[in-house]
């Protein structure tokens, strides 16, 4: 009888053993041949919330096991919000302890092929879980902004163009905080002293900056050049005359010729019209932009144009008379170009 009943004992002891090894280890996500699936847990979900949207997801093969272990290593009340992966083939307890420590798959915001401040808050409210129309009120707001020392005319400099690193759940005051942070960090003391010297915000730097990288995008040398060229012009009080912030004025980033008629158009942004830096940036200016700015060549260049060859290079002058020459090549290759 003894023995009978230590026989069952140990039965079921094992059927415990074994039911509880499935229930932990063995394989418990089937996502058909997919190697992997993306998850997205809103803030302020619920363990109700998971389930559906695992659910929803056809992620679980058993879902009362994935339950029970959720209670047992107290996930239930220990929900994170977030972005992610799943793997195929993982066990309940693999599931389990990738969200309740918050374990996300990071996402990346990059500047690439942006413009505008309005293009690169799209492009952010596709990728975090803040609202885009919320995000796009933010850069508008003048009292929002104010915060952080910008407007929303000059917003744009606050934005150091890199590749960063977010969380899904990243929420509209976190982005600007993290934008905010990065700005600091990258106008350093040495920077911040450099900008003094030379007589201008680090706004002003910046939007200077983008001025220069419209011009030239790659030769960070002659970007020096470029800087040097339009300093001068604004202690003579001349007018910076440059064509990208027409570009910038009409909207249309596909001009490759600015017509004289453009140039006259009506907008704080048009350096033909208006002496000085305009209100804001024009573009993202890069660290290597912002830097030849800082330690621009110092040099005796009123006038600049693009080279015949179209290849980005500039002819730089100090005369009228010589930037004429140089103008007239430039033209006659986009004539012959039939570039209009």
């Amino acid at each position: 009888m003894i023995i009978a009943i230590v026989f069952i004992l140990l039965l079921a002891g094992g059927i415990g053993g074994y039911w509880a090894y499935v229930n932990l280890y063995q394989p418990n996500v089937n996502l058909g041949d997919k190697k992997s699936t993306i998850i997205y847990i809103p803030t302020g979900s619920d363990f109700d919330d998971v389930l559906r949207i695992l659910n929803q997801n056809n992620v679980l093969k058993n879902r009362t096991s994935f339950e029970w272990l959720a209670e047992k290593k107290k996930y239930k009340n220990a929900v994170k919000p977030g972005k992610y992966r799943i793997l195929a083939k993982m066990s309940n307890n693999a599931l389990v302890n990738l969200l309740r420590a918050g374990i996300q798959e990071p996402i990346e915001i990059n500047f690439n092929g942006l413009h505008t401040v309005d293009q690169l808050i799209m492009r952010v409210g596709r990728r975090i879980e803040a609202d885009s129309t919320e995000l796009l009120a933010a850069v508008h707001d003048n009292a929002y902004l104010d915060k952080y020392g910008f407007n929303e005319d000059n917003v744009q400099a606050l934005f150091i163009p890199n590749t960063y690193e977010f969380y899904w759940n990243t929420s509209l005051d976190e982005f600007f905080e993290r934008m905010a942070k990065e700005y600091k960090k990258f106008w350093t003391d040495e920077r911040k002293q450099k900008a003094k010297k030379i007589g201008y915000s680090q706004t002003e730097i910046a939007t200077l900056a983008s001025i220069v990288q419209s011009e030239q995008c790659c030769d960070n040398e002659e970007k020096k050049t470029i800087a040097g060229l339009y300093i001068n012009r604004l202690k003579a009080d001349m007018a910076l005359q440059s064509d990208p912030t027409v570009i910038y004025a009409v909207g249309d980033f596909t001009i490759q010729r600015v017509s004289t008629e453009q140039t006259r158009i009506d907008s704080p942004y048009n350096t033909y019209m208006n002496k000085g830096l305009p209100p804001g940036p024009i573009a993202f200016a890069q660290q290597s932009s912002i830097d030849a700015v800082l330690n621009y060549e110092d040099n005796d260049y009123i006038y600049m144009c693009a080279k015949e060859d179209l290849s980005g290079k500039h002819y730089f002058a100090k005369t009228y008379d010589q930037h004429c020459v140089y103008a007239k090549k430039y033209r006659d290759a986009l004539n012959a170009r039939n570039i209009h």
